[in-house]
């Protein structure tokens, strides 16, 4: 099996954990990293006013995914150049990754007291979540582009906690292969303009299938609804190779005490929420199952280097 020292060494992450305020996000024009700034400040004017921050996080981020109902789903919205990486967002147009990212940065950054908020703010946070070891470098392969992966990398880094062993009924996932970014490559703007980047992506492809995947399978998912919360982070589990899941989106509550499932939808072209998680899966024959992390508050987060280290030993990586 992959060890953990390999995996973050074809991943080129670095060893070194990024400072508390360590920015990173200048490697591209805010004007090119940060659309939306109007609906961001829309956003955060009525968090405030709210006082959103007392919230627990969860709940925060479901207020926040609330306002972003009706947003346009926009596609590879993460791909913004040619050959530099940057943090990024887009308020204005969002798929199912940057849709969720968006929603826990910012609830992460309102968590954080400040006189004002900036789109700068946000890209810190986003920059924190997106990359391995929460740093970004300019280079393509900073970035986490697997979600099972992304779980691991931020659990280790005290953001999230993954608790879909401890919801019942999780079964481990075998035999899945992680290759649709070298597979598909001609899809991915950075993959296309540098083929260099191609072979070191495939070392990363090799280390995410080695980590560790359990999974609730769609028929059992009913019977964990009511253990789900608000903000908690829906993995969708795919049945088909490249990848061990295929959509991610949030859960909210309804009026019902409904576990809903609200995502950037491509079928639907927004934003939008689809009934409860396990009617949604039960919808697609391609769905298999699900995985679920929890936002930790920002106080959870560890920025220690070796504690960062033993951590990703403990989850398998």
């Amino acid at each position: 099996m992959t060890t953990r020292r390999h995996f973050i060494a074809l991943a080129a992450a670095g060893l070194v954990m990024p400072r508390r305020g360590f920015a990173g996000i200048d490697h591209l024009p805010l004007s090119t990293a940060f659309k939306g700034t109007e609906r961001f400040n829309a956003i955060v004017n009525k968090a405030v006013a709210g006082n959103w921050r007392a919230l627990p996080i969860g709940a925060r981020m479901g207020r926040i995914a609330r306002a972003f109902i009706g947003v346009p789903y926009v596609g590879f919205t993460l791909e913004i150049h040619d050959r530099i990486e940057c943090p990024s967002c887009n308020c204005n147009g969002l798929d199912c990754w940057t849709f969720f990212e968006t929603v826990l940065g910012m609830a992460r950054m309102l968590e954080r007291p400040r006189p004002a908020y900036s789109p700068q703010h946000l890209l810190m946070e986003i920059q924190w979540t997106r990359y391995r070891a929460g740093r970004c470098t300019g280079n393509y392969l900073d970035r986490i582009h697997f979600l099972n992966e992304w779980f691991v990398d931020n659990e280790a880094r005290g953001n999230v906690r993954d608790i879909t062993r401890s919801l019942g009924g999780a079964q481990r996932l075998t035999g899945r292969r992680s290759t649709e970014m070298t597979t598909l490559w001609k899809s991915y703007r950075y993959l296309r303009n540098n083929p260099g980047l191609r072979p070191q992506m495939a070392k990363i492809e090799a280390a995410v299938s080695a980590l560790p995947v359990f999974y609730i399978p769609k028929g059992k998912v009913a019977a964990i609804e009511s253990k789900l919360a608000e903000g908690d982070i829906a993995g969708i589990v795919t049945k088909y190779q490249g990848g061990v899941c295929s959509h991610v989106g949030l859960i909210v509550r309804d009026g019902q005490g409904r576990a809903i499932f609200l995502h950037a939808s491509r079928n639907h072209r927004k934003v939008t929420t689809e009934g409860t998680i396990s009617s949604y899966l039960n919808s697609y024959g391609s769905h298999s199952g699900l995985i679920v992390a929890r936002p930790l508050p920002v106080a959870s987060e560890v920025r220690d280097s070796a504690a960062y280290q033993r951590n990703l030993r403990a989850l398998g990586a």
